[in-house]
């Protein structure tokens, strides 16, 4: 009798159990659209039903069936929504819903703001490396993962926006070396249970760097780079990825009043080894001409640039932009040359979290915000040399796991940019506040 009652008490588990193997993920979130992405274990027939607070009644729906040509997931393309307004959905698989019919997930559309009131004050949660264990295909000794509960920590968060920048998960070589094995790792590492209320909760977007385009330090002669690619944009929910004429990862994001241009650093990349000059490359000329173009079209206060590896550090041994300097140098003097106001830099892979300060003759300073790690092995041993960097604001050294936050406050002519560090409890361990005048030629001049 024993024997039997846990029989059929497994077997209703399996049959209780959710079709969704990952998400809702919130993506993508506009003035009058939202993009929201899922997962299921098998394919399965998916609807989304929405409506705003308030009026079940005019509900909307999508349907589409997923499949395995695209790893039983799919983005759901909201549209009709209507600005700064809160919505409510649920998500139905094989005609039955993942929730109870009372509960819902819900997110928020950005406002109208332009022409109308100062911008909204908002937060944005950033960091990168999670690596997620896997005892069958790691190294052996100490595992390099752990610290988890930070997801806990920042799913309690108030803000408005998540941006992961890159190594997101950690492809080993068990994956990397046949195409057809890569998807095993994002979709495996994606489905952790304490990542879901992170994307169910904010908007989500991300960048990527080597770990989780490839092996270590790859770039754009890794051999499955186009089924990277093709993973990534299956696996995320951004706005957008590459143009027509270059494909990639790289796309803008304009979070209320502020541009955040989503980097690709991998697929374009030249081996760092090969000697500096117009043929090597980190981003590559067709990339920094979107960028380009895209920087001097802006009109926001602040202007992120973002990307997998630090920027603007000229002082360590590991990789970066500065073992591209053909190509950086030309692009730093060229937003001289511009007069591109409101620069902002930001960048992950360091396995610790630090601010950089660049002074420029008759310019505003450059900043980089590097944050890492979530939950990756930290680098602790390299901190002390870390501290040499005369580009280094000193008290921004963070050896511990980690995330960062960015708030924006204050009237629309005079912005303020702050931007914070805490440890995996919650605990602020620094902060800096960067005024939008601080970032402009005239108060240098």
């Amino acid at each position: 009798m024993k024997s039997l009652f846990f029989i059929l008490l497994l077997f209703s588990s399996l049959i209780s159990a959710s079709p969704l193997k990952s998400g809702p993920m919130l993506g993508h979130t506009a003035l009058r659209g939202a993009n929201i992405w899922i997962e299921t274990y098998k394919p399965a027939h998916v609807k989304i039903l929405y409506w705003q607070q308030g009026h079940r009644d005019k509900a909307s729906f999508l349907t589409t069936d997923t499949t395995e040509a695209d790893y039983n997931m799919y983005t759901f393309k909201l549209k009709g929504l209507q600005p700064g307004l809160s919505y409510h959905y649920q998500i139905w698989i094989n005609k039955k819903p993942v929730q109870k019919k009372s509960e819902t997930f819900t997110f928020k559309t950005q406002k109208l703001w332009m022409w109308r009131t100062d911008p909204p004050d908002f937060t944005v949660i950033t960091g990168s490396c999670n690596f997620e264990n896997e005892e069958a295909h790691d190294r052996a000794g100490t595992p390099y993962g752990g610290g988890y509960e930070i997801f806990d920590t920042i799913a309690k968060q108030e803000a408005d926006m998540m941006l992961w920048l890159g190594d997101n998960w950690y492809y080993r070589p068990v994956d990397f070396d046949a195409e057809q094995n890569m998807i095993y790792r994002a979709s495996k590492d994606k489905a952790r249970d304490f990542l879901q209320p992170i994307f169910r909760k904010f908007p989500n977007y991300a960048i990527w760097d080597d770990h989780d385009f490839g092996p270590d330090n790859s770039g754009g002669y890794f051999i499955h780079k186009e089924k990277s690619l093709d993973i990534f944009k299956k696996v995320w929910a951004n706005p957008s990825y590459g143009m027509p004429e270059t494909p990639g990862i790289f796309t803008k994001v304009r979070f209320n009043d502020v541009d955040f241009f989503l980097l690709d650093d991998r697929y374009h990349r030249s081996n760092e080894l090969l000697p500096d000059g117009p043929d090597k490359h980190m981003y590559g000329d067709e990339q920094l001409l979107w960028l380009k173009n895209q920087l001097v079209a802006s009109r926001q206060p602040f202007k992120f640039i973002v990307g997998g590896n630090q920027m603007l550090n000229d002082f360590h041994q590991w990789e970066g932009w500065d073992k591209y300097r053909y190509e950086r140098d030309a692009f730093i003097s060229w937003l001289d040359e511009a007069k591109i106001e409101g620069v902002v830099f930001l960048s992950g892979d360091k396995h610790h979290t630090e601010m950089l300060k660049i002074p420029r003759d008759n310019a505003y300073p450059l900043y980089e915000l590097t944050c890492s790690p979530f939950t990756a092995g930290t680098h602790e041993r390299f901190i002390e040399s870390e501290r040499e960097k005369p580009t280094l604001i000193q008290d921004t050294l963070v050896g511990e796991k980690n995330f960062c936050k960015l708030t924006f406050d204050g009237p629309r002519k005079d912005r303020n940019l702050t931007l914070e560090s805490y440890d995996v409890d919650g605990k602020l361990l620094w902060s800096k506040k960067i005024k939008q005048s601080v970032l402009t030629y005239s108060a240098h001049e």
